[in-house]
């Protein structure tokens, strides 16, 4: 259409919240090419830039330092290792797209990279949420049932391939769908002399609503209902097993010491909720605003407020969740911490804020810097209490988005 076709200009409200004179003829509707004040923008762009850089700091670092040390190739590391590049993936492909999608009107690239980002961006989600099931059913294994065979490195292997296999057919539907559409009832204006250009989305195309809502509610259950749910039995079970664990009686220790010990374990306990909760609380916004997406019947201008200023905050708190990982799982665990000063020769962790090395061989995923030596000690404390030799049990390593994936926009 001629941008300089003579119209009637009408106020309309602009995506950024303001009021501005558009240019409208029939159905169609003009916005801003830019989709919110530079100060807003600015925030965007500063938020997502320091999780991203978390993100590839902190994931490449466990990366580096468990390929680098031959002794770090343990089965919990393993899944650490997964962990990581999977969130590694969510940084590259979901991160900078998203971004990009909440400031700018429309999809700025082609047919091939919608697809190709999206089907990324939904695997390494999946594999990334996977991931935290398998830690916590080692931990569950490793603490509840210390007796049982361990996992060897090939079955770790075979997991982590099935972890991969899982996530990229739960989101195959996406990718075949997903493509890039011409808007047709919007343009977007550039700059001065009302120069206008088509809007262009990458999102999926349902041949029926219905499916569409299906295929969310699939999502929901199997990406965030599913693994919460594992998440948050194997953890309870574990905090379970802790405070049911008998302590020694009088005759073996003194009272300090057995109330060191209950101490010792309710920290354990807390810690685990932590790790539960953070995983809860990152997700939970982007899948309740994916749901009411596909199953509310908002209006256009809620569904405009919601993509606009909503959305670009949920997506950043689930991505918070990915950036955060590595040092939840990773750098908070004493052996990460040794391979990082050997690498690096820096001090992660002050003394006061460590406490003193234990064995060599235990891994633990923590919430903080003490946890791999408090579940050592409370585990010890355990074998204690029972009659159980504590060398025994020392050898047992205890251990999107909307629906068009996070980096895709809806009118």
């Amino acid at each position: 259409m001629d941008s300089n076709t003579s119209l009637d200009w009408p106020q309309v409200l602009n995506y950024n919240g303001t009021y501005k004179y558009l240019h409208l003829e029939g159905n169609v509707s003009y916005v801003d090419f830019y989709l919110h004040q530079p100060l807003v923008a600015a925030v965007f762009i500063t938020s997502y830039l320091l999780i991203f850089l978390l993100c590839m700091v902190g994931n490449g670092g466990v990366c580096f330092i468990i390929l680098w040390s031959k002794h770090m190739r343990t089965v919990t590391n393993l899944f650490i290792l997964n962990l990581a590049v999977s969130d590694l993936l969510v940084g590259v492909f979901c991160m900078p797209t998203t971004l990009l999608d909440n400031i700018i009107a429309g999809w700025p690239f082609g047919s091939l990279v919608c697809k190709m980002s999206g089907m990324v961006q939904g695997i390494s989600v999946s594999a990334s949420v996977f991931t935290l099931v398998a830690i916590a059913v080692d931990r569950f294994r490793s603490i509840v049932h210390p007796f049982k065979q361990k996992l060897s490195i090939p079955t770790a292997v075979v997991i982590i391939a099935v972890i991969w296999i899982l996530a990229v057919a739960i989101m195959c539907p996406s990718a075949v769908l997903l493509q890039v559409q011409e808007e047709k009832h919007f343009r977007v204006l550039l700059g001065s002399g009302n120069a206008t250009r088509p809007v262009f989305w990458c999102r999926e195309e349902w041949p029926d609503p219905g499916m569409r809502k299906i295929y969310t509610t699939v999502l929901f259950a199997n990406i965030y209902l599913a693994p919460l749910s594992l998440i948050v039995v194997m953890y309870a079970r574990i905090s379970i097993s802790l405070s049911h664990t008998a302590t020694p009686g009088a005759g073996k220790r003194s009272q300090e010491q057995r109330h060191s010990v209950w101490k010792r374990k309710q920290k354990v306990i807390k810690m685990l909720t932590v790790v539960t909760l953070l995983f809860t609380l990152s997700w939970l916004p982007l899948w309740t605003l994916m749901l009411l997406s596909d199953y509310a019947s908002l209006s256009d201008l809620q569904l405009q407020l919601i993509n606009i200023y909503i959305y670009p905050f949920a997506h950043w708190l689930a991505f918070f969740n990915s950036s955060i990982n590595p040092i939840i799982y990773g750098f908070c665990n004493k052996n990460f911490r040794r391979g990082f000063q050997a690498v690096f020769q820096l001090q992660l962790c002050s003394r006061a804020a460590c406490s003193q090395p234990g064995p060599s061989n235990a891994i633990l995923p923590a919430a903080h810097c003490r946890m791999d030596r408090l579940l050592e000690l409370v585990r010890n404390e355990i074998s204690a209490g029972t009659g159980t030799a504590s060398q025994s049990t020392t050898a047992y390593s205890v251990r999107p988005y909307r629906r068009q994936i996070p980096g895709t926009v809806v009118p």
